[in-house]
């Protein structure tokens, strides 16, 4: 169960890293995707600080098993409120964020299981 947690584990804040990378730059898409979702540019760069701390985190937490569990937990709500942005604007195209949500439940999943 351990490897299978690290697995995602590490998929998990991979993508996160790539996500953060591109707010970080201001990619043109995530740019034209967030203005769609009503998200101020001003927000871009902290939630790009949310997303390299979640990865971070759970790179952190398979060692420690407490800090993955919270980074897991912190990115669930992240993404869970990432979809609920998208809906209230009536912006469907969220196929990422259930991805990275998904990732993000697997990874606590297996954590709790892993302990």
């Amino acid at each position: 169960m351990f490897i299978a947690y690290v697995v995602v584990t590490l998929l998990a804040a991979a993508a996160n890293i790539f996500s953060a990378t591109l707010d970080f730059i201001r990619y043109k898409q995530v740019l034209i995707n967030m203005a769609k979702a009503g998200v101020s540019e001003s927000w871009i760069t902290p939630l790009g600080i949310l997303k390299a701390a979640g990865a971070i985190g759970l790179l952190v937490g398979i060692g420690v098993p407490l800090i993955g569990t919270a980074a897991a937990i912190g990115l669930i709500l992240f993404f869970v409120g990432a979809i609920i942005t998208h809906l209230r604007a009536q912006d469907y195209s969220f196929g990422l964020a259930v991805a990275f949500l998904l990732l993000a439940v697997a990874a606590l999943v297996l954590r709790l299981a892993a302990s």
